[in-house]
């Protein structure tokens, strides 16, 4: 039909009269059922828990009354699909941009190798070279080894304070996470302390550098250092306060720096921040003690491909090589300084950069080695929750990870005493808290927000435990089912965003063992929830087919109270990106959940499906479905849901959903901003649409149509008072496109302008609520119908 086309002399005699005729349709008493769901209630209405299908009358009722949905729950609604969008968006576009290994998770067939750090193995572990000496507790650094720490190194700030620090105490204590570049740190340390040293006992005595081995040793009461020498101890961290790594007596160091003074010998002692916490508290002031700060990464690249002179010429050239393949972007998200020895030996060697770039940013490998390293339930539990709920603040993710950790340990009698944040640069060192920033000329306000310093993180963390973490996997599923009721909006939102991504896993899993379970919730939050968990999981290829089969299944099912569920969450899933992606399979979608004869319990669910399509640039496709489903014009079910959900769709006032949650995610996914881009924020995007052109027709018909018959005729005539004295003043253009479009009807045939005229002078006299508007309208078109 198209969309110009009046409605006929026909459809005119089977409508309900003039508009003073007949009573409305008593609404029936009843809240809806209170779930208990923390901060929301399901939007049930009256009848739609019995078997059987939903009355008509209680159907135009919810729908009339809002939707069946309270202001918390709408919130809700907008925030999880502002935030699934571009969460699913910028997830499918990175993993494009790295090698396969990425999607190969996904099946369980990818061969890891390597560590976390690309380009060499942990920095706290075994020597790579040198000589022991005869009981194995030293190993000499080798002259080449010191000439690769040294030739090329960048100093970081407060270097020589701590070089200043070590040749007067002759013991440094040097904390700094792994992956900072402290081993190198020391190294020169040690050697610039040797080399500006006058030494004892003749130039040919000691001279060497060592790794200690035995840790321990060194504060032993038989242990003496060589003379001239210099010592390296690397140590990790320890859990608990004062109890010293590997043997180490903390409170003896003091006497190991005297022996070292006599012996003129040096020795850095390399730890983390519990070093720096437990040592400084015992020792004061009797050792020195410098806390390493990182070092650019992209300074360490130029040192090594540009040497220690300067070449404006081949400074740039390196400056736009980074930039062009991506390096700058892996440095940031990896700032280890031996990726940055890595990158540079392939710009050195001509190497293929691009492709050096995409297997460090790669993440398969850095899941699978922090996986392999990480077992205990603190460090799981805390990246679990960050990949769930990412952006979110930092408290939000820590209270989300115990308790996860409360399920994943054994159970304890007293809370634990768990400081995530404490350990997150040594143990999480892809996660980062960044401030919640407001704008330039505004400083940071909030609660920092945790992210992993890689977008494509994420993903492939909650893949990776998903589907390898076997015995982990039910504690995992009850935790995030959690999370979909928890009173925070947000924590919802990201919790059902999360569960979609891991259903890229494996979706055959996740449609029939959780998600399915979850779309026929008697709970409408979690009914959301798995609506824009579909979402999600439908944007990947290869899942999206799988998605779509399950939801035309689910439209199309019985008339139970739990068939009716599944249709309804089939019918909001496809209001969201889903549907924006491919209008005319949602609608048709639509169609086939609306068009159940006498069961009216999908009407609420597609009617918001509409108004959120038509809010997100869809309008076209949403009025033209309308115009099909409602062609037949007479009192069918099928035409009066369809022109009830047109007139909600003329009362919903416009929202700007923004295509970001946070700061933080509309940098990456490229900046907020309407869906829509042509509503006025409060004022239904319908009207906003009727003064234009492409528009009007259709709404002509969609609105004579529905002012022609009962039950759509009170709110029709509801609506279009709503629309004369309610927004002419938020929108300076709507009193022209009303006036057009009661043109356009009134000059239909039949009783379009009598009905119309009608109406207008009933409200301009109105005793409670006079509308001036509305007589003018009357008296417009009244002199319009008289002219020849």
């Amino acid at each position: 039909m198209s969309s110009e086309a009046p409605a006929g002399k026909g459809a005119e005699e089977r409508a309900a009269g003039l508009p003073d005729g007949g009573e409305a349709r008593p609404r029936p008493d009843g809240d809806p059922n209170d779930t208990g769901t923390p901060g929301s209630r399901a939007t049930v209405q009256p009848g739609t828990e019995d078997d059987g299908p939903v009355s008509e009358a209680d159907a135009l009722q919810s729908l009339n009354a809002g939707g069946g949905h309270d202001e918390p729950e709408r919130a809700e609604a907008v925030r999880t699909a502002a935030l699934a969008d571009p969460i699913a968006e910028r997830i499918n576009s990175e993993v494009a941009a790295t090698r396969m290994g990425t999607v190969a998770v996904f099946n369980g067939s990818v061969s890891f190798g390597g560590g976390f750090h690309s380009g060499g193995g942990d920095p706290s572990g075994p020597p790579r070279s040198g000589s022991t000496d005869g009981d194995g507790s030293l190993v000499r650094i080798e002259d080449y080894e010191l000439t690769d720490h040294t030739e090329f190194y960048v100093h970081p700030d407060g270097y020589h304070e701590a070089l200043e620090a070590l040749t007067e105490r002759f013991l440094l204590v040097l904390t700094a996470l792994p992956g900072t570049g402290r081993e190198a740190t020391a190294v020169n340390l040690l050697a610039e302390a040797m080399a500006t040293a006058v030494p004892v006992g003749g130039a040919d005595v000691g001279g060497a550098c060592h790794r200690v081995l035995d840790a321990g040793q060194i504060t032993r009461s038989a242990w003496e250092p060589e003379k001239n020498s210099g010592y390296l101890v690397l140590l990790d961290d320890w859990p608990g306060g004062g109890h010293a790594p590997e043997g180490v007596e903390v409170r003896r160091l003091a006497g190991t720096a005297a022996k070292l003074k006599a012996a003129h010998s040096f020795l850095v002692l390399v730890g983390g921040e519990e070093l720096a916490v437990t040592g400084a508290g015992i020792l004061g002031d009797h050792v020195a003690w410098h806390g390493l700060t990182a070092v650019d990464p992209i300074s360490v690249v130029e040192r090594r491909v540009l040497g220690h002179g300067e070449d404006s010429e081949h400074a740039e050239t390196l400056e736009d090589l980074l930039t062009g393949s991506g390096a700058r972007q892996a440095l940031r998200e990896q700032p280890a300084p031996r990726n940055a020895v890595r990158l540079a030996s392939v710009v050195r060697a001509q190497g293929d950069l691009a492709a050096a770039v995409a297997a460090l940013r790669d993440p398969s490998d850095q899941v699978h080695a922090w996986f392999t390293r990480h077992r205990d339930p603190d460090a799981v539990a805390f990246a679990l929750a960050a990949a769930v709920l990412e952006g979110s603040s930092y408290l939000t993710v820590a209270d989300a990870a115990v308790e996860l950790r409360a399920a994943l340990a054994p159970a304890e009698d007293a809370p634990p005493d768990v400081r995530f944040r404490e350990r997150l640069g040594h143990e999480q060192p892809w996660i980062e808290l960044t401030a919640n920033e407001t704008g330039a000329a505004v400083p940071p306000v909030g609660p920092p927000r945790v992210r992993f310093r890689s977008a494509l993180l994420q993903q492939v963390v909650l893949a990776y435990a998903w589907t390898s973490l076997d015995g982990r996997r039910a504690a995992i599923l009850t935790w995030l089912r959690r999370l979909l009721t928890h009173a925070d909006i947000e924590v919802r939102a990201r919790a059902s965003v999360a569960a979609g991504v891991l259903a890229w896993a494996d979706h055959h899993y996740a449609l029939h063992r959780f998600l399915r379970t979850w779309a026929g919730s008697t709970s409408w939050p979690v009914r959301q929830a798995a609506a824009t968990a579909l979402g999600v999981a439908g944007s990947r290829p290869g899942v999206d087919e799988a998605v779509w089969g399950l939801l035309h299944e689910w439209a199309s099912g019985g008339t139970s109270a739990h068939a009716r569920r599944l249709a309804a969450t089939a019918a909001n899933t496809v209001g969201g990106p889903l549907g924006r992606r491919d209008p005319e399979r949602a609608l048709a979608l639509l169609h086939t959940a609306l068009d159940r004869g006498d069961d009216w319990g999908t009407l609420t669910p597609v009617a918001w499906s509409g108004v959120h399509l038509i809010h997100e640039g869809q309008a076209a496709h949403v009025l033209d479905a309308l115009l099909r489903w409602s062609e037949p014009q007479d009192i069918s079910p099928l035409v009066v849901k369809s022109l009830s959900a047109f007139v909600f769709a003329v009362r919903r006032p416009y929202e700007e959903l923004l295509r970001a949650d946070g700061p933080g995610d509309a940098a990456r996914s490229g900046g907020p901003g309407p869906r829509a881009g042509r509503g006025v924020p409060g004022v239904p995007l319908l009207l906003s649409l009727c003064g234009t052109r492409e528009y009007r027709g259709r709404l002509e018909e969609l609105w004579a149509r529905s002012l022609a018959r009962k039950p759509v005729q009170e709110q029709a005539l509801d609506a279009l008072r709503e629309w004369i004295d309610g927004y002419a003043d938020r929108d300076p253009a709507a009193p022209a496109a009303i006036l057009g479009l009661l043109r356009g009807i009134s000059g239909r045939p039949g009783k379009h302008h009598d009905r119309l005229v009608y109406w207008l002078n009933r409200w301009g006299s109105d005793r409670d609520a006079p509308s001036r508007r509305s007589a003018e309208l009357a008296r417009r078109l009244e002199r319009e119908a008289r002219r020849p």
